[in-house]
Parts: C-alpha cells; sequence; structure tokens
C-alpha cells in the first residue's frame, strides 16, 4: 500500500504526468474568475451561477484531509524528514528570475527549473534536464503553483519565482513552526466544525474528520488582521444591516465623503446620534472627525457590505463571517482585503451545512436570498469555528502545501511566497 511507503517513494509514485493531470481536477475554480465581477453593479448576479461558487464540494472529496486534525500531524512529520533530506543534500539552486518561463520556451533557466522542482518532488527525475519547457515542466509547475497558493497557469512569473526560490532551510523551518501550531489543536474539535486558515484564506466544513466542502475566503490586510481566535456559530442573519465599524468610519468613510458627498446615499446608509434618531450627511462636517460621533448603518440590499448572509461567531475582535457583494475579490491569489472578517466564497454551501436538521433546506435559503428581509437562524447544535495561522501543513499522502507568511508570525525572516494584496476601501 502507497501510505506504507517512505514518503520520498510516494512522492516519486504520485509525479508521473497522469497523477498530476489527475490531481489539477481539484484546484479551485479560481482560473475561471473574470474582472467584470468586481464592478459591484455585478452584485445581484445569482451566487449560484458565478464562477467563483463552483466545485467547493468537488474540491473536497479529491482531498478529505482538514488543515486541523491527525492526518495533518502526520503528514508534516513527515514532510519535515523529506525536507530534513532535501537541507542535508544542500537544498536547491535558484531559478533565474531575468525572464517568464513558460510551454514552448528554451531557456537554459529552464535546466535550473527542472532542478529546482526535482528537489522539491514535483517532476520525476527521469524527465531529465532539458532546456525544453515541455509539458512535463508545464504539469510539475502547475503543481508547484497549487502547492503554493498561486493560480496554476503553467507560467513562471514573478509569484511563482518568489515560492521557487524561498531556501529548503526556510521552508524546512517553516514546516517545524506549524508542527507546533497543528498540535496544538490534535486534542477532539467537534463531530463537525469549521476551520479557517487566515495565510491560505480558505475555510473547511470538517465532519467527522473528513472535509465536506471548502471554500475561498477573503481575509484581514496586513494592518487589519484577522485575529486567531476559537468560537461557535451563535446564529445566521439573513440580510443582516451593517453598522460601519469605528476603524472603517475613521480610515475609510470620511475620506470617502470628503472626494464623494454622495457616497452614503448611493451606499444606504444612514446615520444616527447618540439617541438613535436619523441625523442628514450634509449636517457633519467631513473634513473634521465630527463623524466618529455618530452611528452608520447600511441597509439590507444587494450592494450590503455583508451581503444577504452574516454569520455570527461570539469574540471578543467583534469579527464574523459574511457574504460579499464583491465576489471578483474570491478569483485573486492574495485575498488580504478586509478589515478582520471573513467573507466566504459559496456561502449558501456553508450556511445550509450549518443549518443541517433545521427547517433551513437549501432552497428556503435560495428563497430568502433573492429578499430583502430581515430573518435570523440558529443551528441546532453550536458548531465550533476555528481561526487559525498555518502556513504549512501537509497530507499523509505526501502533498506538502506552503502559504506565505502574510502577518509575518513565522518568526524565520522574509515573507515565503507572493507579493502582499493591496487594500481596498469598504468592502
Amino acid at each position: 500500500m502507497i501510505r506504507s511507503r517512505p514518503l520520498t517513494d510516494r512522492f516519486t509514485t504520485r509525479l508521473d504526468r497522469r497523477a498530476l493531470l489527475g490531481g489539477m481536477a481539484s484546484l479551485p475554480a479560481l482560473a475561471l474568475a473574470t474582472p467584470a465581477f468586481a464592478q459591484q453593479g455585478r452584485a445581484a448576479v445569482a451566487e449560484w451561477s458565478d464562477s467563483f461558487d463552483a466545485g467547493s464540494r468537488s474540491r473536497s472529496t479529491r482531498n478529505p484531509y482538514p488543515v486541523l486534525g491527525p492526518h495533518t500531524v502526520q503528514g508534516l512529520e513527515m514532510a519535515i524528514g523529506q525536507y530534513q533530506q532535501i537541507v542535508a543534500r544542500g537544498g536547491w539552486q535558484p531559478v533565474p528570475d531575468r525572464e517568464r518561463l513558460r510551454i514552448g520556451a528554451r531557456r537554459p533557466a529552464v535546466i535550473a527549473l527542472r532542478d529546482r522542482l526535482i528537489a522539491s518532488g514535483d517532476l520525476d527525475a527521469s524527465t531529465g534536464r532539458s532546456d525544453i519547457f515541455d509539458s512535463f515542466v508545464d504539469t510539475a509547475v502547475k503543481r508547484f503553483q497549487t502547492r503554493h497558493g498561486i493560480s496554476p497557469d503553467g507560467q513562471v512569473r514573478d509569484a511563482t519565482f518568489a515560492a521557487l526560490n524561498v531556501p529548503a532551510e526556510m521552508r524546512l523551518r517553516q514546516l517545524e513552526t506549524n508542527l507546533v501550531r497543528v498540535r496544538a489543536y490534535s486534542g477532539f474539535l467537534g463531530n463537525r466544525f469549521i476551520v479557517m486558515n487566515i495565510p491560505a484564506a480558505q475555510l473547511e466544513a470538517v465532519e467527522n474528520g473528513t472535509v465536506v466542502s471548502r471554500h475561498v475566503t477573503v481575509v484581514g490586510k496586513i494592518d487589519r488582521q484577522s485575529p486567531v481566535i476559537s468560537t461557535r456559530v451563535q446564529d445566521i442573519n439573513f440580510n443582516p444591516y451593517w453598522t460601519v465599524p469605528a476603524s472603517i468610519i475613521r480610515k475609510d468613510l470620511i475620506p470617502k465623503m470628503q472626494a464623494e458627498p454622495d457616497y452614503l446615499a448611493k451606499n444606504r446608509i444612514r446615520v444616527f446620534n447618540g439617541q438613535g434618531q436619523e441625523v442628514a450627511p450634509e449636517s457633519i462636517n467631513w473634513n473634521t472627525m465630527e463623524a466618529m460621533n455618530y452611528r452608520f448603518r447600511q441597509d439590507p440590499f444587494e450592494g450590503n457590505s455583508m451581503g444577504n448572509v452574516r454569520i455570527n461567531i461570539p469574540n471578543q475582535h467583534a469579527v464574523y463571517m459574511h457574504d460579499t457583494p464583491s465576489k471578483g475579490l474570491f478569483g485573486e491569489d492574495q485575498r488580504f482585503h478586509s478589515s478582520g472578517c471573513a467573507r466566504v466564497q459559496n456561502v449558501r454551501e456553508l450556511i445550509a451545512w450549518i443549518l443541517q436538521g433545521t427547517q433551513w433546506s437549501r432552497s428556503e435559503i435560495d428563497r430568502i436570498f433573492r429578499t430583502t428581509d430581515r430573518v435570523d437562524a440558529k443551528p441546532l447544535q453550536p458548531v465550533p469555528v476555528y481561526w487559525v495561522y498555518i502556513t504549512a501543513w501537509a497530507n499523509p499522502d505526501g502533498l506538502v502545501q506552503f502559504r506565505e507568511d502574510i502577518y509575518q508570525r513565522d518568526g524565520i525572516g522574509p515573507q515565503a511566497a507572493t507579493g502582499m494584496g493591496q487594500p481596498v476601501a469598504l468592502r
């Protein structure tokens, strides 16, 4: 059986071209993203038809292992042994990044690329050291990109060069650091639980130790970080009001109103004073911090910053999970745009799973999404939720994943992969 073999043998077994191409079928549907969906004008497009919301269930069946659990501990322990061997052999050499590499290219740098992919087990050594970027290299690059959270287009550009050229020693330390983190969650987490991995910007719904669905998320910016928390789903708010946090009033809303005086009206945001009375926006001096004395609340509608649903998870940081009208953000590799909360791709599938056994069937959820009715729902039992910071993990079948240390918490030097996400205002 494959599981009885050493990790290095399993890498070789799994790296023939058929296996690699088969693995590509499990990739996120991010490559289907189209820029037009990023526009607010398209916010009313039905979520089920969005390419960003396709295929989360099929992905989970391809890889049933959650990022938290005994399988991850086992996988990390084996991966550490593998990377210790790589480091002992001298690691790998940098791949020259002077020009983009893609299928069909013939460059001396392709030889270095082949050596690098062979060293990490993404390319079988039997494919040779040719200077031609052939289909074997293309498939290996896509596998590498997938393991590092980069859209698998097979083209070696800045983000892929950066990930390729992180030294093996740093990757080993990253694995060791994250083994400690994962072991901290090695106890019983619940028969049904949610885990959101912040550096991966990905959420998993886990039942009886198996992932039943995966969801791309958008999480906190570098300067507004999503916290590590352990909590539970308290309730679900359909078509919620959104009360603008003080930090967003100060950093985003006031500058928006200075530049665009009708911004509140266009986005259906009302202003209330301390007595709960509505105040006209033009009565506020937007060139000062006077707005900080008021409460700002956005009405339910298709452009509401929380979309059609909010998932309440009580915690001291006042963060939560929610839908979004800006689904185009799910198509990005670097999904660090929020003020700490988590926006969830294909959120209907997630809340249908949370509300299993209640009156809230999938069709009923669909129906309420087509309205602006304010309705609340509770799960039969509170569902545990874990927001974690895991930048490296591995499956017991030998697949090792790395993500950028986006908040620089690994303590191992420069960030380890793609560039930082760019902030966006208010959404």
